[in-house]
């Protein structure tokens, strides 16, 4: 009887995890204005004893919808994941502060303890996140380990956040509950220096951060350093992701002193933040004494010259966990590319490199270390004189186009890479019969990246010529093969890849400072003109283009035919 006894009290003393109990209605395309509209969720969420996560992504909600679903809310009390991004689509801006307030007021009132809250891709600003004040102060938000979010144009809210999320851990901290939040996800949000000096306060303050992201804000030196001095106070950071910010080698050297003791670090992507040759080095001493556990390092796009790649390279070689280190688009040349190969090769870590055939060729080394010139300006660099279609700062130069293209029979072959690197019809047509094919494999393990198909996108499209049939139907194939590839991704969101083109197309500012939108769009129009009629093109994009496509570019409107014909077959659509 001791035994079972025995038994009986260590089973009453074990937890068992219970599977998620989740209502989902993601992707539904689901208009949800009125409150008999919400009605299908509603009854989900009524018929679920024990709601843990809603998934509310891909559908539209308005203020009527969110106060029904809101009333259901007020009675779950277990209820930890609020998924709710890309949920305002087509809505006007005055709509979406109420639908929040009703749904962060609901949460609040059932006792609910939140793990997440994804916000992300409901383009909201400010007024957004005023309107979730209120929940990410209460204690409801004492117990939230992940917040994204992303995409959502917060600018200077990114201050209302920060002070909402230190308030939030000084209050838990009262009651013995201070906030511990692990996750922090907010790219493409034009937070700037404010934005993100007010956050790193807040990170420093909570301690408890295991992955900051906030890729494409627009971040220059001032506000990495304070980025840096928060990695300092982060002793569990597990990724840090600040790709395509402006650190100059002010800001990358500050960061590699914060990291020297960041041992649990994963994930390094300081990729298009113009680390210049300075702050590489930095780094790369700091990786070397340090950071066993790194995966990926992301250095791209960041004018690196040869030697101190080089130095990032030999910086690996203890690094036994490292599976991607990319140098991409920097200035290594033809012997930098060499010598970089056989470093690497060399302590047996040839395998890790990723891609670099967008490298930009170097200046001779004893020219001197690159001027970081002023630290608080735009850091834009020299205006390029080529007037041709610029990718990254990359020319692309289609050949003129003639009605009589159509005869290939002397055309010189071309692999994809030649293609990609200076993109011509002669080239194009040079790739062959399975151009689509050797263009997805040249994207390899990219070929889910939004990013990266579109790029390939616009130039194959840039070689349209739409009155010569052979020509028109292998990039119309092409196009197919890659978006609808993309779109296979688990990871892809179509809304993203809408905004893509957009930037392409001038009517979304990049947060690349280099980067310029198509001078001429005619090819890309014509292209898009026939891959949003196809059935693999998610139909919820087109609201997107058609509402951005109606404003004025002063660049896109003095070709009128090409983009009325895209036009029209949007309103059809």
């Amino acid at each position: 009887m001791a035994d079972v006894a025995a038994v009986t009290d260590l089973l009453a003393k074990t937890t068992v995890d219970q599977p998620l109990a989740e209502v989902s209605f993601a992707e539904r395309g689901l208009k949800l204005n009125s409150a008999e509209d919400a009605k299908v969720i509603v009854d989900a969420i009524k018929e679920s004893p024990e709601m843990h996560s809603l998934v509310l992504n891909g559908n539209t909600v308005g203020v009527e919808a969110a106060q029904a679903i809101a009333e259901v809310l007020e009675e779950k009390s277990e209820f930890q994941r609020a998924r709710w991004f890309d949920i305002f689509t087509g809505r006007l801006r005055s709509e979406i502060p109420p639908a929040l307030k009703s749904l962060g007021a609901a949460i609040i009132k059932s006792g609910a303890h939140l793990v997440e809250l994804d916000l992300s891709d409901n383009a909201f600003g400010p007024d957004g996140v005023k309107a979730v004040k209120d929940l990410l102060e209460s204690p409801a938000c004492y117990s939230l380990k992940e917040l994204r979010f992303n995409n959502q144009g917060l600018g200077l809210g990114g201050k209302i956040l920060a002070e909402s999320l230190i308030k939030c851990h000084q209050e838990g901290s009262n009651v013995g509950t201070p906030l511990c939040l692990k996750v922090f996800v907010a790219g493409r949000n034009r937070l700037e220096n404010p934005g993100a000096i007010a956050l790193a306060k807040a990170f420093k303050t909570i301690g408890t951060l295991e992955e900051i992201s906030m890729p494409q804000n627009g971040i220059k030196p001032e506000g990495i350093e304070a980025m840096a001095d928060a990695v300092v106070h982060s002793p569990k950071l597990r990724i840090l992701n600040l790709n395509d910010n402006t650190f100059t080698s002010r800001g990358a050297i500050a960061m590699a002193k914060a990291l020297t003791k960041a041992d649990n670090l994963e994930v390094l992507n300081f990729g298009d933040c113009l680390i210049r040759s300075e702050g590489a080095s930095a780094l790369a001493e700091t990786i070397s004494n340090g950071l066993p556990n790194l995966r990926e390092v992301i250095f791209s796009f960041g004018e690196i010259r040869k030697d101190a790649a080089l130095k990032v390279a030999e910086s690996v070689e203890e690094k036994s966990k490292l599976e991607i280190l990319d140098l991409n688009g920097n200035s290594l040349g033809e012997d930098g590319v060499e010598l970089l190969m056989a470093t690497l090769e060399a302590i047996n870590k040839k395998d890790v490199l990723a891609s670099l055939s967008d490298d930009e060729g170097t200046a001779d080394e004893d020219e001197g270390e690159e001027e970081d010139g002023d630290d608080d300006d735009d850091d834009e660099g020299e205006e390029r004189d080529d007037p041709e279609l610029q990718v990254r700062g990359q020319s692309i130069t289609p050949s003129p186009r003639k009605p009589d293209i159509d005869d290939t029979e002397n055309v010189e072959p071309c692999t994809a890479a030649a293609f990609l690197a200076f993109p011509s019809l002669q080239k194009f047509q040079g790739l062959g019969n399975d151009s689509e094919q050797k263009l997805l494999k040249e994207l390899g393990d990219k070929s889910g990246d939004y990013e990266e198909v579109v790029k390939v996108f616009v130039k194959v499209a840039a070689v349209m010529d739409v009155n010569t049939p052979k020509v028109k139907q292998s990039v119309q194939q092409c196009a197919d093969a890659l978006l609808s590839e993309l779109f296979k991704s688990e990871n892809c969101r179509a809304e993203n890849v809408a905004n893509e083109f957009l930037v392409h197309l001038g009517y979304i500012k990049s947060e690349d400072k280099k980067f310029k939108p198509v001078s001429n769009p005619v090819g890309l129009l014509q292209t898009l003109d026939h891959v949003v009629q196809q059935e693999y093109f998610p139909r919820k994009t087109i609201s997107i283009f058609t509402a951005v496509m109606s404003l004025p570019n002063e660049s896109v409107d003095q070709y009128i035919m090409p983009k009325h014909n895209l036009m029209q077959t949007l309103y059809k659509l």
